[in-house]
């Protein structure tokens, strides 16, 4: 295998990402909870492109790559509208408007964020179509990749949709962080009685979790953006001239990429794994993951190794005792 790091880098965010999952579950957060699914679903199709195609340029999964190329496309929609509906929620609860999150808002919350983080980056996999010039690329070490026709038509199709969802985060983090700082004396009192499960370090934790993601990833689709349109855009003559040749496979070995190419590919790999890390360290281990470890460790050491754990008094597991 030529570069392991990739598989491994890969693997390891899925591994990451998940852990966070039950608390999450439990909250029944559809942001957070859309963020895990799509960073997990990704990085996991990386680990097996960068497998598949570590020294390879063939084409031995047609179907896979059709299917995987569409949702590499969705996941740059759906984690910056994800990211925008958890700063959504932390708006309304923070506000001075009267809320009290019932069993109905909640219903009504949770499948307006379903429509939002997985039903609107469905709509515009089906919109990819529009611009994409040939079936997918391969590309040694990497796998297949997602084809666009650079043209003013994948500006506003592909490329700006996900800074425009990245901006309206901001804004409403922005919104969040001011209601915090104008009440943040009987903050606590205030989420309390909106309802809400929320404690005012899970919400600072959500902020910046949040703004963070939304920083880091806009800036590489911005530079996205530039990197693939700097050198102008390509006409849109017709629908037929645009999809010539469609079932088209263009295969990239590393040896006939250059350089700069090359980096930049590396660059935009590695920024899923990256936000997987990322969501890891703001959760993995705050005082619900020190939790969901201590119940991890109390159910090994029982059920598998058959001694009891003596809790402290801050919900940590102490040493072994044998029975």
């Amino acid at each position: 295998m030529q570069n392991p790091s990739l598989p491994v880098g890969a693997f390891l965010a899925v591994f990451l990402v998940l852990i966070p999952v039950p608390w999450h579950w439990r909250a029944r957060n559809i942001g957070t909870l859309a963020i895990i699914a799509w960073l997990s679903v990704i990085n996991l199709i990386y680990g097996i492109n960068s497998i598949i195609w570590a020294g390879d340029v063939s084409n031995p999964v047609p179907v896979y790559c059709d299917i995987a190329t569409k949702i590499i496309v969705g996941a740059n929609f759906a984690l910056p509208i994800a990211t925008m509906c958890v700063c959504k929620h932390l708006e309304l609860v923070s506000s001075n408007r009267q809320v009290r999150l019932d069993n109905t808002d909640r219903r009504r919350r949770m499948i307006f964020d379903s429509i939002m983080c997985f039903g609107v980056p469905l709509i515009f996999m089906a919109l990819h179509y529009v611009v994409q010039g040939h079936r997918y690329d391969i590309i040694e070490n990497f796998g297949c990749q997602p084809t666009v026709y650079i043209s003013w038509a994948a500006v506003f199709i592909i490329y700006m949709p996900p800074l425009a969802f990245s901006l309206a985060t901001l804004v409403y983090a922005s919104i969040a962080l001011y209601h915090f700082v104008r009440r943040r004396i009987s903050f606590a009192m205030h989420l309390q009685n909106s309802n809400s499960a929320l404690t005012t370090h899970r919400y600072l934790r959500l902020i910046a979790m949040a703004v963070t993601e939304i920083a880091w990833g806009s800036s590489l689709s911005a530079f996205n953006l530039y990197n693939n349109t700097h050198y102008g855009l390509r006409p849109w003559i017709s629908w037929a001239n645009v999809h010539s040749n469609f079932s088209r496979v263009d295969l990239y070995p590393t040896i006939e990429l250059l350089p700069s190419f090359l980096n930049t590919q590396y660059l935009f790999w590695w920024m899923m794994p990256a936000s997987a890390y990322i969501f890891f360290l703001f959760f993995g281990f705050g005082e619900e993951a020190r939790k969901e470890y201590s119940k991890v460790i109390t159910l090994f050491c029982t059920r598998i190794l058959g001694h009891s754990i003596k809790q402290d008094s801050f919900g940590t597991s102490s040493l072994p005792v044998s029975k």
